[in-house]
């Protein structure tokens, strides 16, 4: 069976049916998820019981996998998933729902705010691939909103305002805009801002889009309150619901979107719950235009 996609709002994501993850790939059918990828920039395969591995060789296909470091504050010791797998799940080494005051928990609410994933890296990510290994039903619905539709939609005039804009992203400042400001001297090491582009293009379609993301914290030649009123003011606008795609989770559903082309968000659920939520990441393999011409 061919793989096909569905799309699944007017504007952008799309269901692939004809894929087995559990099995190796061929080149045309990574050749067609790419195509989808560059043209919905969300895609979600359902019904995928894989394991831990079968993702990682799913992934792959598309390019090499990003180190987890630097992305979070846990201690190896505490980690409950082997290299490669980042786990934005609610549960500790054990299996447990973390405890509500634990740093871990209180560190990973910052996962509720838009978001692109590794924008605080110097080479932000390409992929984010999420499995749904135990469901949550009590909220936990995962948003995105269609970054490449949003700067369409900006007056002619924004658009030349920030064609050029470079921003400044750092985890310490998307989790310090929710009260989380102690960090170690290894952390502040780890999560020093980098810059990206405000606007970036998409390197296959061509096509601009907003790069955004509550990492994003001050824009290079403004004052510290103008930028962030207009990243404020940037993000309410790209994430209308007119731009938005709300997937809410079935058990083993794949979803992988593309982070130059949409934000993301997940959505406030019953904590004292089990959710267990396995990511892999592409890596992405250039830095923004801006940045690199700075660096």
């Amino acid at each position: 069976m061919a793989i096909s996609i569905r799309q699944l709002t007017p504007i952008f994501a799309g269901e692939v049916s004809g894929v087995d993850l559990t099995k190796a790939l061929g080149k045309d059918e990574v050749v067609a998820l790419e195509a989808g990828m560059d043209k919905y920039a969300v895609l979600v395969i359902p019904g995928q019981r894989i394991s831990d591995e079968q993702q990682q060789a799913f992934s792959r296909n598309f390019g090499p996998l990003e180190n987890a470091r630097g992305g979070n504050i846990t201690k190896d010791t505490d980690k409950r998933l082997a290299e490669g797998m980042n786990d934005v799940s609610n549960l500790d080494k054990d299996g447990k729902p973390l405890p509500k005051d634990s740093r871990q928990h209180l560190f990973n609410i910052g996962n509720m705010l838009w978001h692109s994933d590794s924008s605080f890296r110097a080479v932000p990510a390409k992929y984010s691939l999420l499995s749904c290994r135990i469901l949550n039903t009590n909220g936990g619905n995962t948003e995105f909103a269609d970054m490449r539709a949003a700067y369409d939609d900006l007056d002619t005039a924004t658009k030349a305002e920030i064609e050029d804009m470079v921003c400044e992203h750092s985890l310490m400042h998307s989790r310090g805009s929710l009260g989380f400001s102690e960090f170690t001297a290894e952390e502040k090491a780890m999560f020093k801002p980098v810059r990206q582009r405000l606007v970036r293009t998409h390197p296959v379609t061509g096509r601009k889009s907003l790069y955004l993301s509550s990492h994003a914290g001050t824009i290079l030649g403004m004052t510290m309150p103008e930028a962030r009123i207009l990243l404020r003011d940037l993000t309410e606008h790209a994430t209308q619901p007119k731009f938005v795609y709300v997937h809410r989770w079935q058990l083993h559903d794949l979803v992988i979107w593309d982070n130059r082309q949409v934000l993301h968000r997940v959505r406030r659920y019953d904590t004292s719950q089990p959710r267990d939520m396995r990511r892999t990441t592409v890596a992405g393999n250039t830095m923004t235009a801006a940045q690199a011409e700075a660096a």
